[in-house]
């Protein structure tokens, strides 16, 4: 099974709803997907703000956190828009190692403008900048581990 199945099937599931998916060829082939209900493949795209207000808590289910970030989101700030990690993963700004990063500080940007990739489990991941703009900050260095809702960029809008 090829890398574009696995990415075609997974945005099947995300598409019909199917939380599990597990197959096996007659090769000895195996793959298991799984994901939350509440989970979009979609870049998480949060507006600056100055501080962080109040933490999460450990304990709390995650799509009381998810939910929480989406609040966030939504209060505005003229410092810009920030581009989030929409998983956990290695960041890669550009496609290959010789090549140059997709976005540069300073480079204009529109909504399904590529501003980078995050590798998941050998699955490259790419990452929309979701709102036009110019890239004002690149929070991440290329190659860096990043965590659900790790800053990335931020447009200036």
């Amino acid at each position: 099974m090829d890398l574009d199945t696995i990415k075609k099937l997974m945005e099947a599931m995300e598409e019909s709803g199917t939380t599990r998916v597990s197959l096996k060829e007659e090769n000895g082939f195996a793959l298991e997907l799984e994901r939350s209900p509440d989970f979009h493949m979609k870049p998480y795209v949060q507006h600056a703000e100055p501080h962080v207000q109040h933490m999460q808590p450990a304990h709390q289910p995650h799509h009381k956190v998810a939910e929480e970030l989406k609040q966030v989101a939504q209060s505005r700030d003229d410092a810009g828009v920030k581009i989030m990690s929409p998983m956990v993963g290695t960041f890669y700004s550009s496609p290959s190692p010789d090549d140059p990063p997709f976005v540069s500080v300073g480079d204009e940007v529109k909504e399904d403008t590529v501003v980078c990739i995050i590798e998941a489990m050998k699955v490259m991941n790419e990452v929309k900048a979701g709102k036009s703009g110019k890239i004002k900050k690149v929070f991440v260095d290329n190659a860096h581990p990043v965590e659900f809702g790790t800053q990335l960029f931020l447009i200036e809008a």
